[in-house]
């Protein structure tokens, strides 16, 4: 049986967490940041959790994850 490609793009995307969640980063981040606050843009720096609705879909783009 061959190995599974992993979709590139998501690979860059997307890391497993300890307890198997898939953790992502959160959008917004990257222009228009003079009209958002500080303290949104510091929220915007953390981490967040993929939300099961499109857990699924993700998996199936990355099958070793």
């Amino acid at each position: 049986m061959p190995k599974v490609k992993s979709n590139r793009g998501a690979n860059k995307r997307f890391k497993a967490t300890g307890g198997g969640g898939i953790k992502r980063a959160k959008a917004g981040k990257s222009h228009i940041l003079t009209s958002k606050s500080r303290k949104r843009k510091r929220g915007l720096r953390k981490n967040a959790q993929v939300d099961s609705a499109n857990e699924k879909s993700i998996r199936r783009l990355l099958p070793y994850l």
